[in-house]
């Protein structure tokens, strides 16, 4: 059809510095995510608080759900010598290459695998990690700096690409497909729910009335159709659109409630399950989930707070009152950092 010609098109099309930052279908880099040392590329939020989470403790083995570029991976395992498996799940073909260059120091150790964290238990399993067995695990939730850097990946209002947003690039829904096929309820429910756009059905309205003229294919395409591609007063005009697309596109929030139960079930006594969030949404689900599990609200004692609780074995306690979020020092040198919070469990021997 003409739209998926067109489609072929964008996809094809380099980024306005002349390089292609893509990898294939099997991983291998390209442009400039090739040229680029991971460390360069990411720098992963909260990294301090998350080893003071994990430090102290006997970590053998260790499930990182959302390996990324290993940022955090890489400092448990300089971290924990003790350390005899890490399994690093990804669904990003680039970002596992990436990790995997980055961790070749202890590939003796690691073992990365191309999965959904949604599925979590699965892929642990399938790995000889059985339940009760896991010292501690890590979900960073959302979207990556890779894939928000990366313009043929479409993540981003302010990079022109086509308008793709799937953090696992062989799955079979698009961003221009919600955009150009659904309904105009449709399309406005996801903006409401997942984006929490106040504007959601005048902004659906917008681009059914765009497509009509020509199909929305790119990033800016969408820009256009929602009336801003350009910085005003506060967020921009999109900010809250792309969100919403991006996480119908990626089943983001079905994902974690999946993965959380999962996780805590193959926690070891004395294990610790850390989750990092970037939007109330994700947070809400994350907190609620954790307030389901536990007896009571209260901590155990750790660095972060004062009180001393004594509970039954093998109950699940949060190790904070309140999440954790990055210092002053963090969100000046990282601005991605200023919306995460970290929230972890604790299961008592």
């Amino acid at each position: 059809s003409a739209l998926a010609k067109r489609w072929l098109s964008v996809c094809r099309t380099q980024s306005p510095d002349g390089t292609q930052d893509v990898a294939d279908s099997e991983g291998k880099v390209t442009g400039l995510a090739a040229e680029k040392p991971a460390e360069e590329l990411h720098v992963p939020v909260l990294l301090e608080e998350v080893l003071d989470v994990f430090s102290g403790n006997e970590i053998k083995t260790f499930v990182d759900g959302t390996l990324g570029m290993a940022g955090h991976s890489t400092a448990i395992c300089n971290g924990h010598s003790e350390l005899d498996c890490l399994l690093g799940i990804d669904q990003d073909p680039t970002a596992l290459q990436l990790a995997s260059d980055r961790l070749v120091d202890f590939q003796d150790k690691v073992k990365l695998v191309r999965g959904n964290f949604g599925e979590l238990r699965q892929l642990a399993e399938a790995n000889g990690l059985a339940p009760g067995t896991v010292d501690g695990i890590l979900l960073d939730i959302g979207v990556s700096s890779l894939q928000l850097d990366d313009s043929s990946r479409g993540f981003s209002f302010m990079r022109d690409g086509p308008l793709d947003m799937r953090m696992d690039p062989s799955a079979p829904l698009t961003a221009a497909d919600i955009v150009n096929y659904w309904s105009e309820e449709e399309i406005a429910r996801v903006l409401f729910e997942y984006g929490e756009e106040r504007k959601s059905r005048s902004i659906a309205k917008k681009i059914v009335a765009a497509r009509e003229v020509q199909p929305i294919l790119t990033t800016q395409d969408l820009c256009r159709a929602i009336g801003g591609s350009r910085y005003g007063k506060g967020n921009h005009p999109a900010t809250l659109s792309f969100q919403g697309l991006r996480i119908a596109v990626n089943k983001e929030l079905h994902v974690l409630s999946k993965a959380i139960p999962q996780a805590l079930d193959l926690l070891a006594p004395g294990g610790r399950l850390a989750v990092i969030s970037f939007h109330s949404l994700e947070d809400r689900i994350v907190k609620n989930l954790f307030k389901e599990v536990c007896p009571d609200s209260k901590v155990h004692k750790n660095k972060y707070a004062k009180e001393v609780e004594t509970v039954p074995a093998g109950t699940l306690q949060p190790l904070t009152k309140k999440p954790i979020i990055a210092s002053e020092n963090e969100q000046k040198l990282n601005p991605r950092s200023r919306s995460a919070k970290l929230r972890v469990l604790y299961k008592v021997p």
